[in-house]
């Protein structure tokens, strides 16, 4: 069999700016329903900051080449060459218009990268290199330019005809043909460009901008889906309000629009003044969307809007810069949320992506910094690590430099780069001009790839009243980087007193802020100690405040003192983060003890630390419900050097069926309480649907008749998903003929919505149920399932493959196989999903000695295909050294 040729890497030190730059484009789609025509007219000029030759190369792929015209002239073949995916034109002059025709049949597109089409409607996807799948053109994020595009298309079967910026001008056509122009007044790159073209129906709103400017605001659904846009449009609404009054960022266009899709690879695109999104992130109403469905289109909405300022008027100099634009717009729609829900729980949930899986990924052979020095394929650095770990840095930065200073720090980030395209190097020095730091050390963050480890101790001195904290930091090699240098890691800190109470902090050798509370204090060496003088008495201390860090800390807490700051810390994350902490520390000594047929030994401390939460009735609700939250097996694997599955299940099964056993009597009296019968979208209703079936969750692990009749009753009655789901969730590892039941129920009320029929696979694809893989596998001939169609994918595979760990990691190996065929299958279409569904495999070296033998086995078997795409065989390549 024949091996592929070897893709060639790209490197950050190759970087070179573009030979030529754009005046301007106009481009022309004639749209059919089987095939359209792409016209562009290009000005081009020489770049005078270009060190190359006088050939122009421009990206294409997919395209049949019609004609091309050099300053009117028609060239003949000789004078082009044209191979896989380059257009090359050996010599042109400094200045010059191209004119270039094409025909692409976007209906035949399942990559779903460039124009395609979803339900028989046009939409586009171009970051990262779309745009080649579109016209020939130089396709890189460097090139800046101003777009009018002009579209006809049917009208009956196309009366919606969208593109970036302005509408200027409209007129009918004979043959019932419609002609719109579109005129983008912004630079941008054409990563940024979209179209749109299809049957929709809209929602219509306007936003006064705090300078008196009135913009048109319009959603746009697939017909039918019309009475689910109007908590999308409060949401970006409220998102724009947001920007201008934290960030002082007001819209710049005439009109924002926002297009939802049900075939889309991600969640959404920040397309200038035309979002297209996932139709998950934009549909929602009580019966059809979950709370968390609401929190993530909020989100997500806002983390779109908000690039307009933070990616789209300030954008990036080349694709290793991505976390300039997307670390920084997580950081911003993070606390977005924040303001928009609860800080406490908004950072937890934020911090728990970071530990389950971007951790993971530093330790896995796909580690890299967050601005990585090459890559081979770059959809494959759309990851956690560039969007979360970039967002934490950006965090970091904030807390050196306090609130305000960041805010002016951010002022002359947007006023000095707008209408450019940058590097992460000009945003840090953005942040040095408004601060006076020095930032030198800290720029490692965007440089070396890992996760590292502090080392805590901490001694009081009764006679000299003071307390010494000892900290040290580590950072593994990786793949990449054996060795590590120190990094600056900012820690917020307080210590408590006995009786829970914040200690005034005198640092010795700092006096800047005598006496303050809450400090922090900068890791910057190997080793270091911070002595605090006149403490009193012995203290606690609170580290890693917030999460001020993505770092693993260890601290060597008792079990006595992290059941006191679970009750008594007030710091919101830390208090949960000390129920974690204890919880994680007895599974993983149960665990190392673990005897299928022997109880475990659990001490009364454990379940008296979780009574106390259960009985706290002025403690939150959403923070009572993650404080009452296990931590995920991701979580645990990643704490063991070699996890063993099945006693990582039952031992968090098991503990979590002893609190229920235990505290039955305080899960019932909370569920009752919590058992609200309207349905509201504010905090406290959402918390007490969180207690409610998170009790319920616990309940239902007695498998008691009274319990299962609870459920099914709720099942049956719930007027919103939250609670269906609730209910139903319950029942999925219950082997019952009520389960059985209640599945059939839910499917044949909800066939006909698609984001819920998702639901109703991925439930099934975690159930612990024996049976579960051939579930799976059945599913997949399910009249609702479509492997061409991302959401599906991800619902029924990525969540047996991810969250699944007992049933995926079947002993025979059968499941890994099954994943293998998947991703080969789906790479011949579309390569990110494929990319995105192997994860899981590359993540042997955690598993034992015949797991990892049989995952080894099948991505080799993935690496020996003939013809693979880049974005697996990176992957695949990279996780076999």
């Amino acid at each position: 069999m024949a091996k592929m040729t070897k893709p060639q890497e790209t490197h950050l030190k190759d970087y070179e700016p573009s030979n030529y730059l754009f005046e301007n484009v106009f481009l022309h789609f004639d749209l059919h329903p089987d095939y359209t025509i792409v016209k562009s007219i290009l000005k081009i000029y020489r770049n005078p900051e270009s060190k190359g030759d006088n050939s122009l190369c421009l990206n294409g792929e997919e395209l049949q080449l019609r004609t091309i015209l050099l300053e009117g002239t028609t060239l003949h073949p000789d004078q082009y060459e044209v191979t896989a995916d380059k257009l090359i034109i050996p010599q042109v002059p400094d200045q010059f218009t191209l004119e270039i025709e094409v025909l692409i049949k976007p209906a035949e597109n399942k990559a779903l990268s460039g124009l395609y089409q979803s339900k028989g409607n046009y939409c586009t996807q171009c970051e990262a290199q779309g745009f080649r799948r579109i016209t020939y053109f130089l396709d890189r994020p460097d090139v800046l330019t101003r777009f009018t595009t002009t579209i006809t298309a049917d009208k009956t079967r196309y009366p919606v005809l969208l593109s970036n910026g302005n509408l200027v001008d409209s007129k009918e056509l004979e043959g019932n043909r419609q002609w719109v122009m579109w005129e983008d007044p912004s630079l941008k790159p054409c990563y940024l460009f979209a179209l749109v073209a299809g049957d929709y129906e809209w929602l219509e709103d306007t936003f006064d901008t705090l300078s008196g400017r009135t913009v048109l605001l319009r959603v746009y659904v697939e017909k039918g889906n019309l009475s689910q846009s109007d908590y999308a449009m409060g949401s970006l609404k409220r998102a724009m309000r947001w920007d201008e009054e934290t960030y002082g960022r007001e819209y710049d266009l005439d009109i924002y629009m926002i297009v939802a899709v049900s075939d889309f690879n991600m969640g959404a695109m920040e397309n200038k003044g035309l979002n297209i999104f996932n139709d998950r992130y934009i549909l929602a109403k009580p019966d059809t969307a979950t709370d968390d469905d609401y929190i993530n289109i909020e989100s997500v909405i806002g983390h779109e809007y908000f690039h307009n300022w933070s990616g789209n008027r300030v954008t990036v100099s080349n694709w290793f810069q991505i976390t300039l634009k997307e670390g920084l717009t997580i950081f911003r729609d993070q606390n977005f949320t924040a303001d928009m829900t609860s800080h406490a729980v908004k950072r937890i949930k934020d911090v728990n992506v970071i530990r389950n899986f971007q951790f993971p990924q530093d330790a896995g052979p796909m580690a890299h910094p967050i601005r990585p020095d090459s890559y081979i394929e770059i959809n494959n650095f759309y990851t956690v690590t560039v969007y979360n770990k970039g967002a934490e840095v950006i965090r970091m930065m904030e807390t050196l430099l306090g609130k305000e200073t960041f805010r002016k720090a951010m002022d002359i980030y947007f006023a000095t780069n707008d209408g450019k395209a940058v590097t992460t190097e000009n945003f840090v020095q953005a942040m040095e001009q408004a601060s006076d730091l020095d930032l030198t050390q800290f720029r490692r963050w965007y440089t070396q790839a890992g996760t590292p480890q502090v080392e805590a101790t901490g001694n009081y001195d009764e006679k000299t009243k003071t307390f010494t904290l000892h900290l040290k930091q580590f950072t593994p090699p990786t793949p990449d980087q054996a060795q590590k240098e120190d990094y600056l890691i900012p820690i917020r800190m307080a210590l408590l007193s006995p009786e829970g109470e914040e200690l005034a902090l005198h640092l010795e050798g700092d006096d800047s802020k005598e006496g303050e509370k809450v400090k922090v204090i900068s890791l910057t060496k190997a080793e270091q100690k911070f002595v605090f003088n006149n403490i009193t008495q012995k203290p606690l201390p609170s580290l890693l405040r917030n999460f001020s860090a993505p770092v693993k800390l260890h601290y060597p807490y008792t079990d006595e003192e992290l059941i006191f700051l679970m009750s008594h810390d007030t710091d919101g994350f830390n208090s949960w983060d000390a129920g974690q902490q204890l919880a994680a520390k007895l599974i993983i000594k149960l665990v190392n003890k673990y005897q299928p047929d022997q109880e475990l030994q659990i001490g009364d401390e454990f379940t008296e630390a979780f009574s106390t939460i259960l009985n706290n009735s002025k403690l939150d609700k959403l923070l009572m419900a993650e404080m009452l939250s296990f931590p995920a097996e991701t979580y645990l694997l990643e704490l063991m050097d070699s996890a063993d599955i099945t006693a990582i299940y039952c031992v968090r099964k098991n503990l979590r069926k002893h609190l229920a056993t235990q505290l039955k009597k305080d899960f019932l009296r909370l569920y009752h309480e919590n058992n609200i019968s309207q349905f509201s979208l504010d905090k406290e209703a959402m918390g007490q649907r969180r207690i409610k079936n998170l009790s319920l969750s616990y309940l239902m692990l007695l498998e008691e008749k009274e319990i299962l009749a609870m459920a099914m009753k709720q099942f049956h009655t719930s007027n919103n998903l939250t609670d269906t789901i609730g209910a139903l969730s319950a029942l999925t590892n219950i082997d019952s003929k009520e389960r059985e039941e209640a599945f059939n129920e839910f499917y044949d009320q909800w066939q006909k919505e698609p984001l819920v029929v998702d639901k109703w696979f991925s439930l099934q694809a975690i159930s612990t149920l024996p049976h579960t893989f051939e579930t799976v596998k059945a599913l997949m001939s399910h009249s609702s399932f479509d492997l061409k169609n991302p959401n599906k994918t991800r619902a029924l595979i990525g969540a047996f493959t991810n969250y699944n760990h007992l049933r995926f990691h079947d002993k025979s190996g059968e499941p890994y196989a099954f994943l293998a065929d998947l991703v080969m299958s789906i790479d011949s279409f579309n390569p990110q999903l494929a990319a995105r569904l192997i994860e899981p495999l590359i993540r042997w070296r955690k598993y034992d000695k015949d797991r990892q033998a049989l995952m080894r086995e099948e991505l080799t078997r993935i690496s020996n295909v003939p013809k693979l795409s880049n974005d697996v065989y990176e992957i695949v390549t990279k996780s076999l050294v």
